[in-house]
């Protein structure tokens, strides 16, 4: 009787998550043509076309599965000096850090670096500012599996059964819920118990 009740909760759980993904994120900027050039030349991002109903200045930008809107405003956020990984920000991941790092130092734009280590997996992240002072994160994130915290998985695994380069080396689609993850956790902590053991 009481797993009845804990799998009747499960699908209510299920039934009652939204079919949602992120469209765009929005940026008031000084100079639309400036903010344009940048998102173009450094992110690989294209222009595209927005209403023309629109009574003010703009533009809007997509790649990546995401769009970005640029407004044109006079009074803009002041820039921040220093970079500071900490702030908010939007991130992106990539797994060519180094063609970034690249684009980057081409033109003259200031970034930091940083690392994150986790159970033996190391994730970079660069953070620089936009022109107008926004932080932007570039990180092989995909490298930090996704480690769900309950017991109800809202998130699904995918059924394609093509895998790219950059996947097959990270825990994307190889675990179906947190029992799974448990599962490896627990036997991960048992090898590196016996190899300090040896």
């Amino acid at each position: 009787m009481g797993r009845e009740i804990v799998e009747v909760l499960e699908s209510s759980n299920e039934e009652k998550n939204l079919p949602l993904s992120l469209n765009h994120i929005s940026f008031i900027c000084k100079s639309v043509q400036n903010s344009v050039k940048f998102y173009e030349q450094v992110l690989g991002f294209v222009l595209i076309k927005r209403p023309s109903s629109f009574d003010f200045e703009g533009a809007w930008l997509f790649n990546h599965g995401i769009g970005i809107h640029l407004l044109e405003a006079e009074e803009i956020p002041k820039k921040r000096g220093k970079i500071n990984p900490k702030d908010n920000h939007i991130s992106f991941q990539c797994s060519d850090m180094e063609l970034i790092i690249q684009k980057l130092e081409e033109m003259k734009i200031e970034y930091v670096k940083a690392v994150v280590k986790e159970g033996g997996i190391k994730v970079d992240q660069i953070f620089f500012h936009d022109p107008d002072g926004y932080m932007i994160e570039i990180c092989n994130c995909q490298n930090l599996p996704i480690l769900p915290l309950s017991t109800f998985c809202p998130l699904k695994t995918s059924t394609s059964t093509t895998t790219s380069s950059s996947s097959s080396a990270s825990f994307y689609g190889k675990m179906q819920c947190s029992g799974q993850v448990e599962a490896l956790m627990m036997e991960n902590l048992a090898m590196e118990m016996m190899d300090i053991s040896i």
